[in-house]
This record gives C-alpha cells, sequence and structure tokens, in this order.
C-alpha cells in the first residue's frame, strides 16, 4: 500500500497537529490552547496543500474555520475510565460556546501526572463543508473547485495518543509508526520496534516486552 498525493497532504496535516501540540504541552497551559494549536497547524498545511487560500491562519481561526475540518474536541482526559470524568469539575474553566471548542472534553490547566489524549482530525463532511461554502466569511478562504473535485467524499484522517503531562513537558505513551516512512515500512511487513526513532519530536517512549514485562528501551534518535 502507499498514499495517494491528497491522502499524504491530510495524513501530514493531521501529523503536524499533534506535533505542534507535542511540542507545547506542558503544566500551565490550557487545554483550549491546544485544541487551536492543532487547528492552526492543519489549516496551515490546507493552505500549503493549496486546499485553502488566504495569509492570515488567524483571521481563519476568528472564522472558525478550523471547526469544519476538524468538528470534534482535541483530546479527553484519560483516568479510571477511558473517558475520565473531570473535564469540567467544580472550580475548573467551564465549555466554550465557540465552535470547536464546544467540543472540548475538558478546557483545564494542564497539571503534572494528568494523562489525556492528544487526537487531532481532519475530515470533509459534506455537510459541514455545505455550511462553509454558504457562509462569506468562511468561503472567502476555500479553492473551491479543488475541494468540489478533489475531497467531496475523501472521508478524514484521524491520529490519536496518549500523553503523560511531566513537570516541564510531556511523554507520548503510545508507541505506533506515525512518519510516512514508519507506516510503509510496517505495510511492507518490516519489524516493529524500528531500528532507530525517526521522529523525535513525537516524543514517543519506546518500550518491548522481556521476561513477560514491559521495559523501555534505549532507541538511537535521528535528530530533526
Amino acid at each position: 500500500g502507499s498514499f495517494t498525493p491528497n491522502q499524504r497532504m491530510i495524513y501530514e496535516a493531521v501529523l503536524s497537529a499533534q506535533i505542534n501540540v507535542l511540542k507545547v504541552m506542558k503544566p500551565g497551559v490550557t487545554w483550549p490552547e491546544m485544541h487551536r494549536t492543532a487547528e492552526r497547524a492543519i489549516l496551515q498545511k490546507l493552505v500549503e496543500g493549496g486546499l485553502l487560500i488566504g495569509d492570515s491562519i488567524e483571521d481563519m481561526i476568528d472564522a472558525d474555520l478550523g471547526a469544519i475540518f476538524m468538528p470534534h474536541g482535541l483530546g479527553h482526559l484519560i483516568g479510571l475510565d477511558a473517558h475520565d470524568v473531570g473535564g469540567y469539575a467544580r472550580n475548573t474553566p467551564s465549555r466554550s460556546e465557540r465552535p470547536g471548542l464546544n467540543k472540548l472534553r475538558t478546557a483545564r490547566v494542564l497539571e503534572e501526572g494528568m494523562v489525556l489524549t492528544v487526537e487531532p482530525g481532519c475530515y470533509f463532511i459534506d455537510a459541514l463543508l455545505d455550511i462553509a461554502l454558504a457562509n462569506p466569511k468562511q468561503r472567502v478562504f476555500f479553492n473551491v473547485e479543488r475541494l468540489n473535485n478533489e475531497f467531496r467524499g475523501f472521508g478524514g484522517v484521524r491520529l490519536e495518543d496518549g500523553i503523560l503531562v511531566t513537570k516541564d513537558g510531556c511523554e507520548n505513551l503510545t508507541n505506533c509508526p506515525r512518519a510516512v516512512e514508519e507506516i510503509l515500512d510496517v505495510m511492507e511487513g518490516k519489524s516493529w520496534p524500528p531500528e532507530m526513532d525517526i521522529m523525535p519530536k513525537m516524543k514517543r517512549t519506546w518500550v518491548k516486552r522481556e521476561g513477560g514485562k514491559m521495559v523501555k528501551l534505549a532507541m538511537p534518535l535521528i535528530e530533526q
């Protein structure tokens, strides 16, 4: 298997969102800030790919364009339940009414020891695209011809990793292929985990099973 050019563009837009969130995710930031970080990264890649038009990503954010492509929240708390409680606990920030942000399962300030999913996505949903094209504030950003000719019925891409908030950053607990090269290698039957981490920006924790237990690997890194 392989990626078509459009598939790769959308996949790497979502991957860019993950990388950008992990770069700034740490104690003291808010979850809505992380959601906006993901939206900005996706919109930027769609501009670079020629699907969107415009010089200002912030203007697109102000027009709520991010919610057209990522109509879900960035992720959720993980605890005793997969979708853990406490997202809107007493004395924590309330839910936003803005499109996109209103889908978040929490608006809390991140604290050391929290575990959350980071799961950005980029979807092409006809009902939402039709709404955007009928809205002059959003339509102005679209390459409408390319959208209609190449991305109607495209579907979407979503990546989900479990992330631990550490003292001064975060640690990715999900040990999956993420770089395009890694995915293609695994599809060709090559071994996983690989011999070298070609995407250290994903902050993955490398482990293997040894004697019935999971032990950490000291994975060589390729500098990025």
